[in-house]
């Protein structure tokens, strides 16, 4: 009797692989500290309807893939996670794809009495934003995602917020100078025929992208987050050619002027209460004119993006 059901979407692997890689081919080392998630797809048919694991990968045999292929050296998590995706694919007939995500943490040279421009082996981990990486593969079709997370910004003025639209639940008073800050999660995907890059190239990119948004926040008189949130869209697109199409998420981190008048001072704008939550949440892509969606490896990602 055959069965009821069918097996539907499905991937598997190991998640979150901590990794750090030093390069010492000079006196100067480099540091690459990355977390990185392999997940397969594929003819996993059999393992989830009769239990028959011949194919298989092991989660611990991706695991232990990720250690090794960084003693060949890591370079950018994209063309990191592109071997990953080659490996995978190109030795296990019935794997036709997957996923394969990064996430590398920044570390800085500390500065020396002896040493001004850093030490050539001592490091302090950077407090900012997470760099990320994902590579998706279905068949014949490669995407490469890379971005950024918790990229916190403020502005505190060149910021307003006035004439949306009021019913009996609107409290929210008209700001025509006002803090703007959030912290920036953002994804962009490159033009399938824009690459791969080589390992070099990616690293030019992020940091080209980076720049640019940042750019874009600081330069812009901000209406509402929204339009900030396209103005480094935008930007991005103008700096990277390579690159197709740009997601953000962006909470509005709120600050609100605190009355003093109970203590008979005044509050030029100088004293702001932060609140956490409930917060405004931003999310919006910008794409080139003619650019598809991708809406395959979009679907795999996380939220918005």
């Amino acid at each position: 009797m055959p069965a009821p059901y069918q097996l539907g979407p499905n991937q598997y692997g190991k998640a979150q692989v901590r990794l750090v890689r030093v390069d010492r081919d000079t006196p100067r080392h480099r540091v690459s500290d990355l977390s990185v998630t392999s997940q397969l797809t594929g003819d996993f048919t059999a393992a989830h309807t009769e239990g028959d694991n011949a194919h298989v990968v092991a989660t611990d045999t991706q695991k232990n893939t990720v250690y090794a292929f960084a003693r060949e050296g890591v370079g950018a998590p994209e063309t990191f996670l592109l071997r990953l995706a080659d490996h995978f694919t190109g030795s296990f007939d019935w794997v036709t794809g997957g996923r394969w995500e990064a996430e590398q943490y920044a570390w800085s040279r500390i500065p020396t009495a002896a040493s001004p421009q850093g030490h050539d082996h001592a490091f302090v981990r950077d407090g900012g934003e997470t760099r990320t990486a994902l590579v998706v593969r279905d068949s014949d079709a490669t995407t490469v995602l890379a971005g950024l997370a918790d990229l916190v910004v403020l502005k505190s003025t060149g910021s307003e917020f006035v004439g949306f639209p009021r019913d009996e639940f609107t409290t929210l008073a008209d700001a025509d100078d006002r803090i703007l800050a959030t912290s920036v999660t953002a994804r962009w995907r490159y033009a399938a025929d824009a690459g791969p890059l080589d390992a070099t190239a990616y690293d030019r990119a992020y940091e080209a992208a980076r720049a640019a948004m940042l750019d874009a926040f600081a330069e812009t008189y901000s209406l509402a987050l929204q339009q900030s949130l396209y103005a480094m869209g935008s930007a991005v697109l103008d700096a990277v050619p390579e690159i197709a199409e740009v997601r953000f998420s962006m909470p509005n981190k709120h600050h609100f002027l605190v009355d003093l008048t109970p203590f008979d001072l005044d509050n030029p704008g100088e004293v702001f209460s932060v609140a956490d939550r409930p917060y405004g949440l931003i999310e919006a892509s910008v794409l080139r004119d003619g650019a598809d969606s991708a809406d395959a490896a979009w679907a795999l990602v996380g939220g918005f993006c």
